[in-house]
């Protein structure tokens, strides 16, 4: 009996690491209507390749012109805790996942094209304008939650999403149509920043996530309390949320935690320069917030713990050449002599 090349591919996806795989149809992104509304409300904040790249998520095709099957791969990431009480978010706590999952796309093509002569396809991993989350679920991975991110009831939420946009004709997978949050609201109610202005809706310019990472100028001074402790991204709507509570932790390597970003304090991040911040985060997903982004979120978690022993780093940092970084430095430093952080 002849295996059909559909399992065989999912099960070679499975032996590369990937823990979720399912094909969907290339047709336009069913959430398209909804991404346009999303920017059109303003919720993409700075994030302007959003705009420029919109109309390019309308169909896969903007990726592979060719595209007739996209599939659609899941490999999850460590749930556990840090021994720092400096938050980095669980994705970017060990190599970048870019890197990891674009060698495992390019072996899978590697071995399609071995089963499948002449066969043509393309990996992507977030970066390429497509919906991925859209084609998950089309392809039966899960449902979206009330956070937006997209939860499967063996893994959760703690997963990274891949595609392999191929020009072949594979038998698609029944999208997944039920919905399993029911009334829960915990991942809306525990958001610090109030970044849900309804269940289904996140609007990024008040998510810790796009706060510490893309937003390139100084912090709206209302939202940094909210920020809290956390350096690079945020956890919390995924910390609470009860189908995380048994995610499984990955079996990858180069995503378990690196112990010196366990290890890393505030005050001595303030000191680095561009060379000493590009050596130091070199190959982990903290580099996208530049060196500009991650000494301002230093400054401002030590404004919020109000501990005057980190004076000394900030009135250095307060006469860094970067106005971002001076100017955090500066709120930092008169909320801690004011008194005013959080217990």
């Amino acid at each position: 009996m002849t295996i059909p090349l559909e399992q065989r591919l999912k099960t070679e996806a499975g032996r590369l690491g990937f823990e979720l795989v399912g094909i969907a149809r290339a047709a336009p992104a069913d959430g398209f209507a909804s991404l346009q509304a999303w920017l059109d409300n303003g919720y993409a904040g700075e994030m302007g390749y959003m705009h420029r790249h919109a109309e390019a998520r309308r169909h896969p095709s903007s990726i592979l012109p060719e595209v007739r099957s996209v599939v659609m791969l899941g490999s999850c990431y460590a749930p556990e805790g840090s021994a720092s009480d400096l938050q980095i978010a669980r994705y970017a706590r060990g190599q970048d996942y870019h890197d990891v999952l674009r060698q495992r796309l390019r072996q899978l093509l590697d071995w399609l094209q071995s089963q499948i002569a002449g066969c043509g396809g393309r990996g992507v991993v977030d970066t390429a304008p497509l919906l991925e989350r859209d084609f998950a679920r089309r392809a039966g991975l899960g449902w979206f939650g009330k956070n937006t991110m997209l939860l499967n009831k063996r893994l959760g939420s703690y997963f990274f999403l891949a595609a392999l946009l191929l020009d072949l004709e594979l038998e698609p997978d029944p999208p997944y149509e039920m919905q399993h949050c029911g009334t829960c609201t915990a991942c809306l109610d525990a958001c610090p920043t109030a970044a849900f202005p309804e269940a289904g809706q996140l609007d990024a310019r008040r998510c810790i996530s796009y706060l510490t990472i893309e937003l390139r100028e100084p912090m709206p001074e209302e939202l940094r309390p909210g920020v809290g402790s956390w350096l690079f991204g945020c956890d919390v709507c995924q910390e609470v949320c009860p189908w995380n509570r048994k995610a499984p932790p990955t079996q990858e390597p180069a995503f378990m935690p690196k112990s010196d970003l366990a290890a890393l304090e505030a005050t001595d991040i303030l000191q680095l320069s561009e060379a000493e911040f590009r050596q130091r985060f070199a190959g982990t997903a903290l580099l996208r917030s530049r060196r500009s982004g991650l000494l301002r979120n230093a400054a401002i978690v030590l404004g919020n713990r109000g501990d005057p022993a980190a004076l000394p780093a900030l009135e250095r940092a307060a006469a860094d050449p970067d106005p971002v970084v001076a100017e955090a430095a500066t709120w930092a430093i008169a909320r801690i002599r004011g008194g005013r952080a959080p217990a």
